[in-house]
């Protein structure tokens, strides 16, 4: 069974940040992850972890100014010292919490300009160089234009491209089940070509992004076709609950007795 971990930006918004990792172990998740870290301690994370028995899964590199709609640095050379300064600061958070995939924003721009290609290019390779020290995969997730106008990576292909032609071992593919059904769908085509390079796969409904197997996907059958390829990563449930957090459970209750101890 897939192991599932809990997006803390988005799910049990009703608890203050810290506390949702508390309310996430008690609904039977063993793994978390979220957007950023970076408003609290290192150590209070970690501290929540460790009495939850909580493994981090996932969290994102810093991505500029977020508030005024910045969604990365990555692809432009003229803010290459700002990814660099970005390693510096998550690498304490993830010594702290032992995360083992981080996710590097590429920013808005235009994905046809070589100049920005190159950016993002030479930034990819610098940032897996450093992580790979730590054992810690760099991770890339291709976003759809739909909600997320004038972004870079917003092609499963070019991604996929970019990340065989870098070659190198850490960098994998952010597998977003939602992005990916709203910009090419084929989602099980995908993930069967795609499997050796996926680092990390998330799910929500599609179109809404409200909780799995709720709208126009068979998320059933999705999970047990990651179980066949041997997929041994988390899934992340980055999705707006269409009500309580708590509430909106029930798709869980089949898998949640099957999520035993996180690699």
């Amino acid at each position: 069974m897939p192991r599932f971990a809990a997006n803390l930006s988005l799910m049990f918004n009703e608890w203050p940040f810290l506390d949702r990792f508390d309310a996430a172990a008690q609904a039977g998740f063993t793994a978390v992850e979220f957007l950023f870290p970076y408003d609290h301690a290192p150590a209070d994370i970690a501290e929540r972890l460790k009495r939850n028995g909580l493994t981090q899964a996932l969290f994102n590199l810093p991505p500029g100014d977020w508030a005024a709609g910045e969604r990365g640095m990555a692809s432009f050379a003229d803010r290459f010292t700002e990814v660099q300064e970005g390693i510096v600061t998550a690498l304490p958070y993830a010594k702290a919490t032992g995360v083992k995939r981080l996710h590097l924003m590429a920013g808005k721009s235009d994905r046809h300009d070589l100049r920005h290609v190159e950016a993002f290019r030479t930034a990819v390779i610098w940032a897996a160089r450093e992580l790979a020290d730590h054992g810690i995969a760099l991770l890339l997730e291709p976003l759809n234009a739909r909600d997320n106008p004038g972004y870079f990576l917003d092609d499963f292909a070019f991604a996929v491209d970019l990340i065989r032609d870098i070659g190198a071992p850490n960098v994998k593919l952010q597998f977003d089940i939602y992005h990916r059904q709203i910009m090419h769908g084929d989602v099980l085509a995908a993930l069967r070509e795609m499997m050796p390079i996926i680092g990390h796969v998330q799910v929500a409904s599609v179109p809404s992004r409200h909780e799995p197997m709720s709208e126009e996907l068979n998320d059933a059958v999705v999970f047990t076709e990651l179980d066949r390829l041997g997929y041994k990563g988390f899934v992340g449930c980055e999705y707006r609950p269409r009500s309580t957090t708590l509430d909106g459970l029930g798709w869980f209750a089949p898998y949640r007795d099957s999520q035993g101890t996180p690699q």
